[in-house]
């Protein structure tokens, strides 16, 4: 009887867990994509890794930034898949769902009229509390998160180390292709991502 219980205490548990991590994916996706488009795209600001990329492609090419996102991110779960198969299961929602609604929330560039620092500000804060909640619940949005971790095991680099040369390499090309100003206030934005990113994610 008691083993019984038990079995069943840990199924429910597992539903549990499962049911956070999804609702995290989905109000995580839903804040990346509310900071990127209300804040962000409004003054052309970037951020790191694979969004930054596809954020340099919308502004200069008029892209999907999720779409390109999403292409962009091909490479990196198809190496994912063959040999990292956990990676690729713990991001691939996440990196559906923020690539949908990063466009399906593009509208939000025209609501909000604000300056680019407090956009800086503001976006930095709403996108690092969607990335840290995916972290909390061991999923992400993919792309430079599942790189970072790719290259940590490979190299014994640490995660965070990787994340910021990853991120430097791409946040430097604005400075030429954006302009200074928009270099450096994306630097801010980075920096209150990573911020609220490491507040967020760490567990009780």
């Amino acid at each position: 009887m008691t083993w019984t219980y038990s079995k069943e205490y840990e199924s429910e548990a597992g539903d549990f867990i499962n049911i956070q991590k999804a609702v995290a994916v989905i109000v995580g996706s839903f804040l990346v994509g509310i900071g990127i488009n209300g804040f962000l795209v409004p003054h052309h600001l970037i951020d790191g890794g694979v969004i930054g990329i596809a954020l340099i492609l919308h502004y200069f090419f008029g892209f999907q930034t999720g779409l390109s996102m999403l292409i962009l991110s091909i490479p990196i779960f198809l190496y994912a898949w063959y040999y990292e198969r956990p990676f690729f299961y713990s991001s691939v929602h996440g990196l559906l769902l923020t690539s949908l609604f990063m466009d399906w929330l593009n509208p939000l560039k025209k609501v909000f009229s604000v300056s680019i620092l407090t956009s800086s500000l503001i976006g930095g804060a709403i996108i690092g509390m969607g990335i840290g909640l995916m972290l909390r619940y061991e999923t992400s949005s993919g792309g430079t998160d599942m790189l970072a971790k790719i290259i940590s095991k490979s190299t014994s680099m640490d995660i965070a180390l990787a994340i910021i040369i990853i991120d430097t390499l791409i946040i430097s090309s604005a400075a030429f292709t954006l302009g200074i100003e928009i270099f450096l206030f994306s630097c801010l934005t980075i920096v209150i991502i990573g911020l609220i990113t490491s507040l967020i994610k760490v567990r009780e």
